[in-house]
């Protein structure tokens, strides 16, 4: 999850960009915290339909009689299959026309594929539904960060952007606790019953009932002002007017920000390689938690959420604070703060994931995931920090997009990753806890190596910045 750049970072792009910021006066605040309000809103509903999914895995798992290679692919691919072709220029969108729109159609469309799931008769139906979630959210982030950042002045960011966390933060924990409770209450339906002339599963009923707020949402993005964007006059245009049908069509797609991307790939690779390999453990854990729980100690869904959403809560709620505290005492003696911080934060995430699978108790698992939850929100400060920070100004948002595309694509990879280990390494259900283990042995230290790779060109990188007074 992405999170607010650090007072440094801000500081150099408000002088990138001050001569176009001298002249233009800044929105009403009592505005701009409406958006905050209507953006938090929309992030916990995303995060809260994304923990409850998760936590419906079982019931998938035995009501459409899947393996878990199967299991792995519902939980993670089917969501990013259209976000490969569109996701990018979806985000695009956000950089042409009013956010507001973009960002509201994204949270209703969503709202209404999730529900469309609740009615789903066949396995390839419900897949179907799944297909088009990734793709639909990938406005999402990039348009936050771009509306917040032109209604807020850069000494008030550090504090919208950590606000705007607070909806991560709630969408997983009270997803975890009301998701138990949901399945718990649906649980004691009839395991099948009719709803409009459809014959559907009990737990259908909560993909229905956590689909429809979304167009709420969407109603609400409507009564947000649309605030000027606040980028120097001579970046506005990013392609020239005669520029031929092919090349907007290039650019429309994210072409411009990979090739930017590319022309500094020392200070990029390294960073970006090491979100891919750290995100397909830590969301392929966040995607089997439950269904390995439930196998290795028997616990139920409800029994979970009853204990992991308020150790989640304390845990990402510190990791939040704790991130923003150390990469602004490392900034003080570094300047490659942000990355080192990241490289930091990254081994003791290696160290509680590896640990987790391994507990002897479900009480412990949990803390340890807790833990890995933790330091991986924390390290997200500094790794958003340094993408803000090297990123062209102009290009910021395509940017940020293939930054969070990695982190969503090989995400939602991780699940279907350890689906593939627990059916073809391991062979048995009920050892998943074996699966867990081997991928996060493989994943996570790697992911640490290109990291703490990944310092010295960032440094190099920043320093040219300064000398180029930005």
């Amino acid at each position: 999850m992405a999170i607010a750049p650090t007072g440094q970072e801000l500081k150099a792009e408000s002088s990138d960009n001050s001569a176009a910021k001298v002249d233009m006066p800044w929105p009403s605040e009592k505005a701009g915290f409406y958006a905050l309000f209507v953006i938090v809103f929309a992030t916990f509903l995303s995060f809260f339909d994304q923990t409850v999914f998760a936590m419906l895995a079982e019931r998938i798992k035995q009501s459409f009689g899947l393996s878990d290679t199967a299991l792995g692919f519902v939980l993670g691919p089917a969501t990013v299959i259209a976000y490969l072709f569109i996701g990018i220029p979806l985000a695009r969108l956000v950089d042409i026309f009013p956010r507001k729109f973009v960002l509201g159609g994204g949270i209703a469309i969503i709202g209404v594929i999730t529900a469309l799931g609740g009615l789903a008769q066949s396995f390839g139906q419900f897949v179907g539904t799944r297909l088009f979630v990734g793709a639909s959210g990938s406005a999402h982030g990039p348009g936050s960060y771009s509306m917040l950042s032109d209604y807020f002045r850069p000494l008030r960011i550090p504090l919208v952007f950590a606000l705007m966390q607070l909806g991560f933060i709630l969408g997983q924990t009270v997803g975890t606790w009301g998701g138990g409770q949901l399945i718990a209450w649906t649980g004691s339906w009839p395991e099948k019953s009719e709803l409009l002339g459809l014959t559907i599963f009990n737990w259908q009923y909560i993909l229905i009932m956590i689909g429809l707020p979304g167009l709420l949402v969407a109603v609400l993005f409507m009564f947000v002002p649309e605030p000027r964007r606040r980028t120097n006059p001579a970046l506005d245009n990013m392609i020239p007017e005669k520029a031929s049908f092919g090349r907007k069509v290039l650019a429309f797609t994210g072409f411009d920000a990979i090739r930017a991307i590319n022309l500094r790939g020392r200070a990029y690779y390294p960073l970006f390689i090491a979100l891919a390999l750290a995100a397909v453990e830590s969301q392929g854990l966040s995607a089997w938690r439950v269904p390995f729980i439930l196998r290795t100690y028997g616990w139920s869904e409800a029994e979970i959420g009853n204990i992991l959403a308020p150790m989640l809560l304390i845990a990402m709620l510190l990791g939040i604070g704790f991130g923003g505290t150390f990469v602004t005492w490392l900034a003080k003696r570094h300047k490659d703060a942000n990355i080192r911080a990241a490289a930091i934060l990254f081994t003791c995430t290696t160290v509680v994931s590896i640990a987790a699978p391994l507990m002897p108790t479900a009480e412990l698992a949990l803390g340890c995931m807790a833990l890995g939850a933790m330091f991986g929100l924390a390290g997200a400060v500094p790794q958003n920090a340094a993408i803000q920070r090297i990123a062209p100004n102009e290009m910021r948002g395509q940017v940020t997009a293939v930054y969070l595309f990695m982190f969503t694509f090989f995400g939602a990879a991780g699940s279907f990753v350890i689906g593939l280990v627990a059916d073809l390494v391991v062979g048995d259900p009920q050892k998943l806890w074996e699966a867990i283990l081997i991928t996060a042995v493989i994943f996570m230290p790697i992911a640490t190596f290109f990291m703490y790779r990944g310092i010295r060109p960032y440094r190099e990188e920043v320093e040219r910045l300064e000398a180029l007074g930005i």
